[in-house]
């Protein structure tokens, strides 16, 4: 243990000397996903049920009739520019697919705006676990953990019997929940428990918007705020009657009482840990609310990045509709991922806030969890319920308004940069952006990241840039554009990219928390944002272990 640590010291010093910036900018160059332009080698590209063959001797066969209605021909790549030429009637006909990218194992073709990816047969199955990916994964992991030794506010007192047992519980959770058939099950129930829900939110959602006269939804009103919306208020309803009827800190409880003798912490740190599996950041505290006062200042790390590596369950049933897209078996997927990454991100907080500050304070491990209802009845309990999912989702709704103009406004700005600096033309030649962009940048500068993480390397630009938006903008963000460009990546990636979004983990938490928590204890609110940006790290650094352990295991 004192080698480990002599060695992490020197470490350390190395790295505010400056010396491994040149292993840095390697790993860029090195890591920085590239694509094999015009370079097709007899591979069948495969597109849901579709598939598309480009074979060496310049001839396709093709049964997507979105490309063309003729099943072969001829194929080339002219500047970027994947050509299809049919003889129809003794004419030829050349259909030309601008190339987005194009790698051995996948190309991404547009056609009037839209972006259409097929994958070779290996990668749309998806990847196999292998000594690399397992050994990627373990240098991921330890690239997390020196990173939050770097932040540690106390190195010497870093308790690494706790780190580990929080990373075997934390691999345990995953293959417990995802391979233990008995458990397997359960969460199953659980997750279409989820879609359920989501689905009698849409029967609400389509009384207050059908039409009079054709008592229908029109198509067109099917969106963001009338169909995603609601099954936050709904969600949030229905959690509140659970609290009600002490369900919810039943289950709280047992799952705080096995974190309290596994892994050592308070019981004030227990509750809120695994209370925030199930409600907000915000509301988490409330549940310890009578130990706020005198919990040491590794617990209120613990409790704010608890805060930060979780979601909320109106949240997640919202992301479960937002990836689902409508679709059964795509949100039970999803649905399953999102629950086992809430469970997983549990350990894992608690494992990097006490990287972050340790404990050398006598702590209180009493496991009381305060008992008030949320009402007088029923009745009431779901109505405060309700007020308390509208001003969630009128918050995530005026969040996205605000956002998304923000980053018109950035990308604009950046893209007047790039034609000043030619910067625009260097970019579109890589083909996977077109301009520099917040996206862009975003995307080159995590890349490397995301390679250590165990993301295969053709989908590392578009997971850095996932990764980019939820941490300084929010999931909410960057859940879409994962919904957008799920076609697009790999099994592995999309497993990888559900989970490392999995939590509040971005810039406006920071105000949340110290808003929300500090009205509790205004005694400790300096404190509160003295540790705003430690928590926002440790947050982040949780979602990205739970995502690597995905990646290695599943």
């Amino acid at each position: 243990m004192e080698k480990t640590m002599n060695l992490l010291q020197k470490l350390e010093m190395k790295l505010k000397e400056g010396k491994l910036k040149f292993i840095f900018f390697l790993l860029l160059f090195i890591t920085l996903p590239t694509q094999a332009k015009d370079k097709f080698e007899d591979t069948i590209y495969f597109r849901k049920s579709f598939t598309l063959t480009l074979k060496k001797n310049g001839r396709f066969i093709n049964n997507d009739t979105l490309l063309t209605k003729q099943k072969t021909g001829k194929w080339k790549v002219n500047k970027n520019t994947l050509e299809l030429t049919t003889i129809n009637q003794n004419l030829d006909t050349i259909s030309k697919y601008p190339i987005i990218f194009n790698s051995k194992n996948k190309i991404v073709l547009t056609k009037e705006s839209k972006r259409y990816a097929y994958h070779d047969k290996i990668s749309a199955k998806g990847s196999n676990i292998t000594f690399i990916s397992i050994l990627r994964g373990l240098l991921g992991i330890s690239m997390l953990f020196f990173i939050g030794y770097i932040f540690s506010k106390d190195k010497k007192n870093i308790n690494w019997k706790l780190v580990l047992r929080g990373t075997i519980i934390q691999i345990i959770l995953a293959l417990i929940i995802l391979k233990v058939p008995f458990v397997s099950v359960i969460f199953d129930w659980l997750s279409k428990a989820f879609t359920k829900i989501i689905n009698f939110s849409h029967d609400g959602a389509e009384f207050l918007f059908k039409s009079m006269s054709s008592n229908q939804i029109d198509p067109i009103l099917m969106n963001f705020v009338t169909w995603i919306l609601p099954s936050i208020i709904f969600f949030a309803a229905i959690s509140s009657l659970l609290y009600y009827f002490g369900i919810l800190q039943w289950i709280i409880k047992r799952l705080a009482w096995f974190m309290n003798k596994t892994l050592g912490i308070s019981g004030a740190e227990s509750i809120s840990a695994a209370a925030n599996i199930f409600i907000g950041q915000t509301e988490a505290p409330l549940l310890v609310k009578p130990y706020l006062k005198r919990m040491t200042k590794s617990e209120i790390m613990c409790l704010m990045v608890g805060g930060m590596a979780t979601i909320a369950g109106g949240v997640l049933a919202a992301v479960i509709g937002i990836l689902g897209e409508g679709d059964q078996m795509k949100e039970l997927f999803y649905a399953k991922h999102l629950l086992t990454a809430s469970f997983m991100s549990a350990p894992a907080a608690i494992v990097f806030s006490k990287i972050l500050v340790p404990e050398t304070n006598q702590i209180n491990k009493n496991l009381d969890v305060p008992k008030e209802k949320i009402g007088s009845n029923s009745l009431e309990a779901i109505t405060n319920g309700t007020i308390d999912g509208l001003k969630l989702a009128a918050n995530v709704g005026a969040m996205l308004l605000v956002f998304m103009s923000l980053i018109a406004l950035v990308n604009y700005t950046l893209g007047k940069v790039g034609d000043w600096t030619s910067l625009n033309d260097i970019i579109a030649s890589g083909g996977m952006y077109t301009k520099l962009s917040f996206e862009s940048i975003a995307g080159y500068l995590l890349a490397p990241i995301s390679w250590l993480m165990g993301v295969e390397w053709q989908d590392c630009m578009y997971f850095g840039q996932l990764l980019g938006e939820k941490t300084i903008l929010n999931e909410f963000i960057a859940y879409p554009h994962l919904g957008n460009i799920q076609d697009e990546l790999s099994k592995k990636t999309i497993i990888m990219s559900t989970y490392v979004l999995c939590g509040f983990a971005n810039i406006a938490s920071i105000g949340i928390q110290v808003g929300g928590i500090g009205v509790l204890i205004p005694e400790k609110k300096s404190l509160l944002a003295k540790y705003g940006f430690k928590a926002l790290i440790g947050g982040t650094l949780a979602s990205m272990s739970t995502a690597i352990l995905a990646g290695i295991l599943f």
